[in-house]
């Protein structure tokens, strides 16, 4: 079946009715929708799926067991016990920035002498820089200890060592062919049995802080201190593992589910601050309020500035000085959206005068002088949820050209990049999401060589938007209380996506309406003569006269529960509306 509400049409795969789902419904005590749900997420016990429903922080993997760990704790242990001077390279994406707050905390907490250094997205780039290096060794650092980097800088690390630092890495990007001369490199990928390879930058500085505390401290039980530390510290990896996009499944699941619960809470001055200026105070917070509302703000620093300040918010406990640069991030937010929203208009006009939304076209490569570095990232995600092509935004302002890529599912974006590397200077990432640099008079050749790539590695039917749908229900289905259980599995994100039902042959029962200021968006109200609910369809206002002339049609939707003016009601999601 395919979609008729979008600029990229969209295949539904409609997943079978599983013949364990009512057996799993009885035994679990939930809807067969949930069950079914469950069992198509591979969760194919009622132990197994008991566990994902009931997450429990005693069920984190041992940090002593994270790759290079062990070693790390012994050289940060030396440092401390000698007073040594320990600089803590972070990176400038929320991930980066959480991860360096996390260990700046439990160090500082231990009485370490340590400080931060962030790079400046713009003027350094991603990563570790000659030219940080050297000021990092100028101001005494014994031990350089890097996050949510490092792992393909050989160089930059072998400079480091000459230049009399020890380097501790930890890192969860693709692993090089050569690993660097660090003194210790903590990794998830470094053990092929690790039981959480996905795990984002923030919990393995997670993980290291963790196994510093157990070092530390003088008995087995935890101080009151550090225990609180450790709590508070949830909250930061859980902000870093969403926002970087990693897999929400297994031990990712255990520690966001837990440090969203703690959020609202956080002992953290720019937490909070962070929380009141994004208008959330008293609110239940779940992944779509840190993806969507406090990761952004975060990110802001750094993509129109500099991403030092949003650490020192995180690294903070002056609460007025917390309350203004929140208040500032979210003023800088308003600024990037602005910035994203023109150059996605320029990407768009760009896309369609050199045709590459033409059919035979397997990647769209685009470049522009004035381009905000910070921003074409989000920009690139944007084009591929709207072309459905592996998309690479850069900025050509200079000798230079750098920018962000984003994929589609099934299309290594890092193999890409490693097959055309002649024509870079340099390139990092992972399969969905990657940064690179390379001269401009290089573009046209990459371009080509990108596209011959992508030419031999896609499929064309990869080249059609999937929408997985979980199951096919009638309305009657989806009760206030039902739909409450969909709440157990949060939180929601890479790997555990929002769960997608299907209902066909609905009709409406009222004209349909376009709303919003642009009359962008659509609100119906439909009937499959089981029951009836209110349906949004964001971005489906130009349906309206088509649903006016259509006698039936079949919609794909996340079911929700709205509350408004102390009501609560069903309501439908849509995510696609289907005519044949």
């Amino acid at each position: 079946m395919k979609s008729a509400a979008g600029m990229q049409s969209k295949k539904w795969n409609l997943r079978s009715i599983n013949p364990l789902a009512d057996e799993f419904a009885s035994k679990l005590r939930i809807p067969g929708f949930l069950a079914q749900v469950l069992l198509n997420r591979e969760l194919d016990t009622p132990t197994i799926a008991e566990k994902f429903l009931n997450p429990k922080l005693s069920d984190l993997i041992e940090p002593e067991k994270m790759p290079g760990v062990p070693k790390a704790v012994e050289r940060v242990a030396k440092a401390i016990t000698s007073k040594e001077k320990i600089a803590i390279y972070g990176d400038y994406d929320v991930d980066g920035i959480t991860s360096t707050a996390i260990l700046w905390h439990l160090l500082r907490m231990v009485n370490a002498n340590a400080e931060y250094y962030i790079p400046h997205r713009i003027d350094e780039g991603y990563g570790l820089n000659a030219d940080a290096i050297r000021q990092i060794a100028e101001n005494g650092t014994d031990l350089l200890i890097t996050v949510d980097c490092g792992i393909n800088a050989n160089d930059e690390i072998a400079l480091a060592r000459e230049l009399g630092m020890d380097v501790i890495v930890t890192d969860h990007h693709q692993l090089p062919d050569e690993l660097p001369a660090a003194t210790a490199i903590a990794h998830p990928l470094l053990d092929g049995d690790y039981p959480n390879p996905d795990s984002a930058g923030a919990m393995v500085a997670f993980k290291l802080a963790w196994a510093i505390v157990n070092k530390a401290k003088p008995t087995a039980q935890t101080p009151p201190k550090l225990r609180q530390f450790l709590l508070n510290a949830t909250t930061l990896a859980a902000m870093g593992t969403i926002a970087d996009v990693v897999d929400l499944r297994n031990e990712n699941r255990i520690l966001t589910s837990y440090g969203l619960k703690a959020l609202p809470d956080s002992k953290l001055t720019g937490i909070r601050a962070l929380i009141e200026s994004a208008d959330l105070t008293g609110e239940t917070l779940d992944s779509y309020h840190i993806a969507f509302l406090l990761a952004p703000m975060l990110n802001a620093a750094g993509r129109m500035g500099h991403a030092r300040l949003a650490v020192e918010l995180l690294t903070s406990d002056n609460e007025m000085d917390c309350f203004q640069t929140a208040r500032y991030l979210k003023e800088q937010n308003k600024l990037r959206q602005k910035c994203q929203r023109d150059i996605f208009t320029q990407a768009k006009e760009m896309i369609g005068h050199a045709k590459l939304n033409h059919p035979d076209r397997k990647t769209i490569v685009l470049a522009k002088e004035e381009w905000h570095t910070g921003v074409i990232g989000i920009v690139a995600s944007k084009v591929v949820d709207r072309y459905y092509r592996p998309c690479i935004m850069l900025n050509a302002d200079g000798e230079f050209a750098q920018g962000s890529a984003r994929s589609i599912e099934g299309f290594d974006l890092y193999a890409a990049l490693q097959a055309c590397s002649e024509h870079l200077e340099t390139y990092g990432g992972h399969t969905m999401a990657a940064g690179l640099k390379l001269k401009k008079e290089n573009i046209a050749a990459f371009t080509q060589a990108f596209e011959d790539y992508a030419r031999e590695n896609i499929h064309p039917d990869k080249l059609v938007s999937m929408l997985d749908i979980d199951a096919l229900c009638p309305i009657s289905e989806f009760t206030e209380s039902s739909v409450g259980h969909l709440r157990r599995l949060e939180p929601f994100g890479q790997g555990n996506p929002k769960p997608v039902f299907a209902t066909k042959a609905v009709h409406c029962i009222s004209p349909p309406r376009r709303v919003g200021a642009k009359g962008d968006h659509l609100q119906i109200a439909i009937s499959d003569n089981t029951s009836a609910v209110r349906c949004i369809g964001f971005g489906m206002g130009k349906l309206e006269k088509k649903l006016v002339e259509s006698d039936c049609f079949h919609v794909a939707y996340e079911p929700q529960l709205n509350t408004w003016n102390g009501n609560t009601s069903v309501q439908f999601v849509l995510k696609d509306i289907s005519f044949e």
